[in-house]
């Protein structure tokens, strides 16, 4: 366990390093927010943590988090953030800590807050591999039904959104490989496992647990300290409670959980029942809704809010969560 003065120490040398490598030279535009890098105790773990309660474009588009796990072997980078600025900035993070190749990256799922940065990687950070579920092959193809989200549309809407971190230089990176279930692997004799838990909050949603030091990357199968986003055609809230219970029934339990949006958690059984709460609550008061037939804006209005409406998230996605699952709720009672 690293004590205060060596945890003050390695941030001290981690700042000096992140400014000898020209932090503030970004091809790809400046970033005024910070982007403070985070370890994990005891672990060569690191990861950057997304600005959920930032509305809009004040949030540079900075709303996801991501990590990266230093082996004796390589880098393995977890999601690249949301916009080509943003990636290259995290690469310097990368930068700063070692000068190991970048192994691998591993995508969580391919919607826009996580996978705009890898560009900064293919240009810039040696052309590592990107890998993916099965589904990402629909997304980059152009379908929305694969990914729930329409990735021209979504891009073209971010190029006036988030201008200029996103601009007509932006491309979508592709999967380089795609697994369907499981993927198993070992850089610099660390094992990491890649498993599938869609769909969820998408249907490719993807999970990676380093093996060696008990650490979760959930990417968006759990968001902590804020009001998940269920507000999609391909959200699937059913199974996205049995990925929920597979993380749950996990031996050993991680000891360590990075999320897909808001702080990272050493109380995994707290992250991952969080999550579980807000959806069984909705689906609860929606089914309610559906079984005794009322509008949605009846059973909207009707429902007790008070313990999700003070969280970050809660007006921009709740009525839409709360909408899509109603709707859910519906569809299955035919």
């Amino acid at each position: 366990m690293r004590t205060c003065v060596e945890r003050a120490r390695w941030v001290l040398l981690s700042a000096i390093s992140f400014l000898a490598v020209g932090a503030w030279a970004n091809p790809y535009g400046e970033v005024s927010l910070p982007m403070h890098l985070h370890k994990v105790p005891d672990a060569p773990v690191y990861y950057l943590v997304g600005l959920s309660g930032v509305p809009g474009a004040d949030n540079e588009g900075h709303t996801s988090n991501a990590g990266f796990v230093v082996t004796d072997g390589g880098v393995v980078v977890f999601d690249a953030l949301g916009t080509p600025a943003l990636g290259y900035r995290m690469l310097q993070h990368v930068r700063a800590v070692t000068d190991q190749p970048i192994e691998r990256i591993i995508v969580s799922h391919y919607h826009a807050d996580h996978i705009y940065g890898l560009q900064a990687f293919k240009e810039h950070g040696g052309k590592p591999p990107v890998y993916a579920q099965n589904l990402a092959l629909g997304y980059v193809g152009g379908s929305a039904a694969s990914q729930g989200e329409d990735a021209e549309r979504r891009l073209a809407q971010r190029r006036e959104a988030l201008f200029p971190w996103v601009n007509e230089n932006t491309w979508i990176v592709p999967p380089d490989q795609t697994f369907s279930q499981e993927l198993r692997f070992e850089v610099g004799g660390v094992t990491f496992l890649v498993r599938h838990l869609g769909p969820a909050h998408a249907p490719g949603d993807a999970v990676m647990l380093v093996e060696d030091y008990d650490v979760l990357f959930s990417g968006d199968v759990i968001y902590q300290g804020r009001v998940p986003f269920l507000d999609s055609p391909e959200t699937d809230s059913s199974h996205w409670l049995d990925g929920l219970d597979y993380l749950t029934g996990l031996e050993p339990s991680p000891r360590f959980i990075i999320p897909g949006h808001g702080d990272a958690s050493d109380d995994p059984e707290q992250a991952v029942s969080a999550t579980r709460e807000y959806i069984r609550f909705v689906r609860d008061a929606m089914r309610r809704a559906v079984d005794d037939f009322l509008p949605f804006n009846e059973a909207y209005d009707n429902t007790d809010w008070s313990r999700y409406q003070d969280l970050p998230a809660f007006d921009a996605s709740n009525r839409g969560n709360a909408f899509r699952i109603f709707l859910e709720m519906e569809a299955a009672s035919f």
